[in-house]
């Protein structure tokens, strides 16, 4: 296995050109890639989602367009829609911003129902329908979505149905003091988040993430593997703090997720650490805590640890 771990190491020393820290939301950015999957990035504003994904993106030479989303927006604005001329009588098709490679969606909790349900077939069967008509996107047509964890008014919460469309929540937490530190000396220095295009980043060689993604298909998962988690996946409906339980879905993102845990860190085979690293970004979206388990400040990522502790690990 070489191209996994070139593509690792050169995404991770150019994102860190551009970004200080965040270590986990660089490398899950990365795996939710390999996975084919898409992520739901949270966290404050300020702390480089958004930056990520753009340079992410253009270090992979992947086609990149943003969605800022408004309560005001429409599915059209997203998937296109037929225009009509009136010089020759025939309708041709404005194409979205979805028939891109990466999509970034802005505050997705902002965008109407709606225009949040035009997202759904794009991101699970990679197609969009328009007038009757089925247009193909790019087979590496990925969703970065990010949401504010601290606004309520004016947004429109995911449903479960568009919450299991994502492959991995990933939670952007604030930087240490050494990492903020010397984010605010780089800003003294000169740099600018908002001039992206003022750093030279050096994208990937030509083929390496085709190898990587073949390499990725031939990943080594033992059966007692796949047992421990079905029986995390299953755990998770009858387990007395949660009121909504990990569908199928979710077990076989979980089983990916591990697959990818597993080649960023440098090995072709999954180990049980690498499904206990996976599972919160795989399933905290997942799942519901009870409300009178939510009033007592337990969060879905404890009742998950308690879950994952309750599970025998194989040998």
């Amino acid at each position: 296995m070489d191209a996994i771990p070139a593509l690792v190491r050169h995404v991770r020393s150019q994102l860190d050109r551009v970004i200080v820290g965040q270590n986990d939301l660089k490398m899950q950015c990365l795996a939710v890639l390999l996975c084919r999957g898409h992520a739901l990035l949270e966290g404050v504003p300020g702390v480089a989602k958004t930056l990520t994904v753009k340079a992410f993106s253009r270090i992979l030479g992947l086609g990149f367009r943003r969605v800022q989303c408004t309560p005001d927006l429409m599915p059209a604005d997203i998937v296109g829609t037929s225009v009509a001329s009136l010089s020759t009588g025939t309708f041709s098709l404005h194409r979205g911003p979805a028939f891109t490679d990466v999509l970034l969606v802005d505050e997705i909790n902002r965008m109407p129902p709606r225009t949040q349900a035009a997202l759904l077939e794009c991101m699970e069967e990679r197609q969009i329908t328009i007038d009757g008509d089925l247009h193909a996107l790019s087979p590496l047509f990925t969703v970065f979505a990010t949401q504010n964890p601290i606004e309520f008014e004016g947004t429109y919460p995911l449903p479960e149905a568009q919450l299991d469309r994502f492959l991995a929540k990933i939670s952007v937490p604030y930087p240490s003091e050494a990492e903020e530190t010397e984010l605010v000396k780089r800003a003294h220095q000169g740099f600018d988040a908002a001039r992206l295009d003022a750093v030279e980043l050096e994208g990937i060689p030509s083929g390496l993430l085709e190898h990587a993604e073949t390499e990725f298909a031939g990943v080594t998962v033992q059966g007692s593997l796949i047992g421990y988690i079905v029986e995390i996946i299953r755990r998770t409906r009858d387990w007395p703090a949660l009121s909504l339980g990990a569908s199928p879905r979710a077990a076989v993102n979980l089983l990916k997720m591990s697959k990818a845990v597993a080649v960023v860190e440098g090995r072709d085979y999954v180990i049980p650490d690498d499904v206990k690293t996976a599972l919160l970004p795989v399933l905290r979206h997942r799942v519901a805590v009870r409300p009178e388990t939510d009033l007592e400040g337990v969060t879905a990522d404890q009742v998950l640890g308690d879950v994952a502790r309750a599970v025998a690990v194989p040998k």
